[in-house]
């Protein structure tokens, strides 16, 4: 029968907020200025190298404040900016981090990887041993928010989580090196245990562990090249 069952139906109403809008604040510039901006920006960024050894010399917790506050000014989906920064530089949960992220690598070079992966990393130089997590004076633990929680409890989907975050990463990168910092990324597999050291819930998951502080005096990096624009671009 047409109808039947609507009174026991429930009818979820979605109220839709009207967009407000601002001026933007945008700075013109000349083709000329553009470029030499754009060709200042890629040197700049051509001098960042993933470090290993770092010197143990503090720096500022506002330096490190600024890059995040960078990160967070990223685009993120519907920006719901579903992502916590755990900047830490505390000595005895920086030795926590290290205890637990060298037990995964251990397992990760004994095996859990493959021939394959290993063989790829071979260049690098890498192992499970991990001083720069005790070394650098700051690490920052980056996670991303599986849900938001409303003003009224409600918890809230978050969308294009990974995508947001992995663009945030990028911005406190190249924050940091701007600043004058070097950065490694760092990615021990799984990351789980960074939420219980950290006290993030279980909501939320651990994408990246960024170390940061100045390179070691006789720091030395790996001899490599990065692709040519035509080996990384196509133009339609």
């Amino acid at each position: 029968m047409r109808g039947a069952g609507i009174a026991d139906a429930v009818i979820m109403e979605t109220v839709m907020a009207e967009p407000v809008y601002e001026p933007l604040a945008f700075a013109w510039r000349e083709p000329a200025d553009m470029l030499r901006r754009a060709q200042d920006f890629r040197a700049l960024m051509a001098r960042r190298r993933t470090v290993r050894d770092f010197d143990n010399r503090a720096v500022p917790r506002e330096i490190i404040a600024e890059a995040v506050r960078t990160a967070a000014l990223a685009p993120s989906g519907a920006n719901q900016q579903p992502w916590t920064f755990a900047c830490v530089s505390d000595p005895a949960v920086k030795a926590r981090i290290r205890v637990a992220a060298e037990e995964e690598e251990k397992a990760f070079y004994a095996g859990r990887a493959g021939a394959e992966w290993l063989d790829a990393l071979s260049h690098l130089g890498t192992g499970w041993q991990k001083l720069f997590l005790e070394t650098a004076p700051w690490l920052i633990a980056v996670f991303g928010q599986r849900h938001g929680v409303a003003a009224d409890g409600r918890r809230t989907k978050h969308y294009y989580v990974p995508e947001s975050v992995g663009i945030a990463t990028g911005f406190l990168i190249a924050a940091l090196h701007n600043a004058g910092l070097a950065t490694l990324t760092h990615t021990p597999s799984p990351m789980g245990f960074l939420n219980e050291i950290c006290g993030r819930p279980e909501s939320e998951k651990a994408y990246v562990l960024v170390v940061a502080g100045f390179p070691a005096r006789d720091c030395r990096v790996p001899k490599i090249a990065k692709k040519a624009l035509d080996d990384v671009s196509v133009w339609l």
